[in-house]
Order: structure tokens, then sequence, then C-alpha cells
């Protein structure tokens, strides 16, 4: 069954610019609401126009979609100040009159950083129940020892990462309570598949509900949604529903 999208609401949480979420919805009752984190290396020249080409689909498909867009390096953002954003954007969907039994949170890149960071948040508004990690950086520490994005986790962090930012790296937060579903290309030459496999299997040892699938093409191809790796991850969303 295919849905119509009724439209697209921007609520803003915040008096920043950067400050905002958008709401689409489906034509009747959504299975569930998609959380949808763009990417971009918490840089402030990559914004929200990296998520909204996936909202279309997810809403064709039943969701209801939220996308966040937040303070990035270069325009207030770093740490805390991107956390606090992303936080206060999730717990802004309360005041959405939506059911929020499904929150699954599906971020690509430094947007999968966040969407997993996000779900290990302690007695959030509002919790999200799954998240798919689109290339994710999910190991701050070696993604700043291998100098991913030129330095950009420093850049992030203010400095070298390391056991004081537990706080802020998914892999230090290892086990999350809710399942983490990787998806990552073989042909990733930006975020290399080695963050999901590493993450996914100390997340497994730990006991979690981790998994990654492999797919075929480059660090874009998991946000392309007239690429076969989408219909993979629209599968996905609906198993975790």
């Amino acid at each position: 069954m295919t849905h119509r999208q009724q439209g697209t609401r921007q609520v803003p949480y915040g008096a920043d610019p950067s400050q905002y979420a958008e709401l689409t919805l489906p034509d009747g009752t959504p299975r569930g609401v998609v959380l949808v984190i763009h990417g971009g290396f918490w840089r402030a020249q990559y914004g929200i126009e990296y998520a909204r080409p996936l909202v279309p689909s997810l809403v064709e498909a039943g969701w209801a979609a939220w996308a966040i867009e937040y303070r990035r390096v270069g325009n207030g953002g770093g740490a805390p100040q991107t956390f606090d954003d992303v936080a206060h954007a999730i717990d802004t969907l309360a005041h959405q009159g939506l059911d929020l039994s499904t929150v699954i949170a599906l971020g690509h890149s430094a947007g999968g950083h966040l969407a997993t960071w996000a779900a290990g948040r302690k007695a959030p508004a509002v919790p999200i129940t799954a998240v798919v990690s689109q290339a994710g950086v999910l190991d701050l520490v070696s993604a700043a020892e291998e100098h991913l994005g030129t330095d950009a986790v420093q850049a992030f962090l203010g400095h070298e990462p390391g056991p004081a930012d537990a706080t802020w790296d998914p892999f230090q937060q290892i086990p999350l309570e809710v399942p983490v579903h990787c998806v990552h290309a073989t042909g990733d030459t930006i975020v290399p598949i080695s963050q999901s496999e590493s993450y996914v299997q100390a997340a497994k040892k730990a006991g979690a509900d981790a998994a990654l699938t492999k797919v075929d093409g480059d660090h874009f191809v998991v946000i392309d949604p007239e690429a076969p790796a989408w219909r993979t991850q629209l599968r996905i969303l609906e198993s975790l529903a």
C-alpha cells in the first residue's frame, strides 16, 4: 500500500535559524515515525538538504518523517551544542500529536553518529525504539586516528577524543538497549565500513541487538532514494516497526 504526502510543516524548537525540524505526514495513520538526521561531518556547510530526498519515499511507505536541522561546527554547533539541539529536536516530537510507540532514528554519516548517540539518552521525553545507521561514524576515537573528514572529529569535539568523551561516543556507550542496524557500502572511502563492522562486532559481543547490512556503492548510495540500497533500508525499517 502506498500513501500520498500531506505536505511538510516546519517546526522550530529554538530561536537559532538552524533549530527546526520538518514534519511530513502520510495520509491515514502513520505506521510510526522515522527521525531523519543528515550528515556532513557535523559541519555548517552541510544541512538538511541531505535528509529531504528520503522523505517522500518514507511517507509513501506510510511513515511520518521528522527531519531535523541542528547547529553544526561553524554556526554555533559542536559539543555540546549539537547534542543539545538533537535532543531538543527529538523531544519536540512529543508535542506533535503523533503515536510515538515506534520512533526509529535514521542517520547518515555524522547523522548516524547522532542517531545512535540519541538512542542512549537517559530518561528522554521521546525514547528511540531502534536505529538505522547509514555509514555512521560510530567510533570517534578510531575516526580521529584515521583523520576522517580532515580531522572532523577533532573539530567537532574541540580536542582529540578519548575516554572522557564517552558521553558523546556511541562505541563507548555499547551496549544500547534498542536494536542498531548498520547499513554501509563496501566502496565507501569517506567513512570506511570498518566503523560499522567494529561497532556491530563489539555490540554483539556485549549482548546487544546489532546487525550490519553491506551494500554496493559509495558513501552516498545509502541516501539515494533511487538506489537498491534504499529499498533494502525500507525493508529494514519495516522489520524494526
